[in-house]
């Protein structure tokens, strides 16, 4: 297929132009990834079929290019380590700025507080992660920590290992939260068993399990509100 180069189309279609005229919410994902490359690779090989390239080197699944390596992206005829570099560089700002909270340590006084934290950084993962968020005495975050990353089991996922951050930051309560790769956030029966133990080890320690979220690319499910712990 012979793509035009960004230099051929006329003024007002080139991607910069119609970003400035539309709005990047009116660009084609082609469009907004030609704008993060910037410029061609200087072989008459021009940015705007880099990006389409780049696009069907991961089937048009923005999901796997957001969780694509430097070297995934680096094999793309084009993209080299600093162009690889650059859009790393924006994707993490975009998840940055969604989960952005002014403050160090915010109070956390919903599932939707606590799902605003994490959830950016958790809808396009392509392995299970499982992680705790960390309270103090007040509902104020303390921090957020990776337990395991693999699939969710007693082997991944002990006791020890979710309760040894609380106990080293003298956590009085903590969030679970998971992701579902598949996309849906529907707990299963194995989720389930998990945080009923996970709970009763609670009650021993003296540390308040207050929700288990599980993330999933059409949203999230929280176990409190279905009174499943």
């Amino acid at each position: 297929m012979n793509i035009l180069n960004v230099k051929d189309l006329p003024r007002s279609e080139r991607p910069r132009e119609r970003l400035a005229r539309l709005g990047a919410d009116n660009l084609s994902d082609r469009e907004l990834l030609a704008i993060v490359i910037s410029s061609g690779n200087g072989g008459g090989y021009n940015v705007v079929q880099i990006a389409n390239d780049l696009l069907d080197a991961f089937h048009n699944d923005l999901r796997d290019l957001v969780c694509a390596s430097i070297e995934e992206l680096s094999r793309v005829k084009g993209i080299g380590f600093v162009k690889a570099c650059q859009i790393k560089a924006s994707f993490e700002v975009m998840k940055r700025a969604a989960s952005y909270c002014e403050e160090e340590h915010p109070l956390i006084e919903s599932t939707d507080d606590a799902v605003h934290l994490v959830f950016p950084h958790m809808i396009y993962l392509k392995q299970e992660q499982f992680k705790v968020i960390l309270l103090d005495s007040k509902n104020r975050l303390i921090r957020h920590e990776t337990i395991s990353i693999g699939s969710l089991d007693a082997a991944l996922v002990h006791p020890r290992e979710v309760f040894r951050p609380a106990i080293a930051a003298a956590a009085a309560s903590i969030i679970l939260v998971h992701n579902h790769p598949s996309g849906n956030p529907e707990p299963s029966e194995q989720d389930v068993q998990l945080t009923r133990q996970l709970c009763l080890c609670g009650e021993v320690l003296g540390i308040e399990i207050i929700d288990h979220i599980i993330v999933g690319a059409s949203g999230y499910a929280s176990m409190k509100h279905r009174s499943l712990m």
